[in-house]
């Protein structure tokens, strides 16, 4: 069954423009590997990254993750299907920076039809685990 992204669509590039003038856009997500298998990409760290305690506001490391799994879900949209919803999403915060680049990678849990299940690790510039991600899509089809 064809994808409803065709192969010479799924690019780092298309998925990073995607995002400009959205918060995708907005956090600085550049999109480094688009593929059905998973997603990779990042940000730098900029004072708008912040919270107002000081630290890496934790909505930003979300985004990232939620950002690249959604693409991800995207990719591996089958022909019927008009789009996805997120169902559910948990994340584990370990670590915070102040500076740097954070990296995310999307790793598929499940790819069914119906729904998907992605996780998504984030870590420092200096490699330290920041934050584990994992979100449940629910496919979207049309009714009748």
């Amino acid at each position: 069954m064809p994808y409803l992204v065709p192969d010479h669509e799924l690019t780092p590039e298309a998925f990073t423009e995607k995002g400009q003038g959205k918060l995708p856009g907005h956090i600085g997500l550049v999109v480094t590997r688009a593929a059905r298998d998973g997603f990779e990409g990042y940000f730098d760290i900029q004072p708008h990254h912040h919270a107002p305690n000081g630290f890496l506001h934790a909505g930003s490391l979300v985004t990232l993750a939620d950002t690249l799994c959604g693409y991800a879900t995207v990719a591996n949209l089958q022909e019927g299907a008009t789009g996805f919803t997120t169902i559910e999403l948990k994340t584990n915060f370990f670590a915070t920076a102040l500076e740097g680049r954070v990296h995310a990678v999307v790793m598929p849990v499940h790819i069914g039809g119906t729904t998907q299940v992605w996780d998504c690790e984030l870590k420092s510039a200096a490699g330290k685990r920041m934050a584990l991600f994992r979100c449940s899509q629910l496919v979207l089809r049309a009714k009748g």
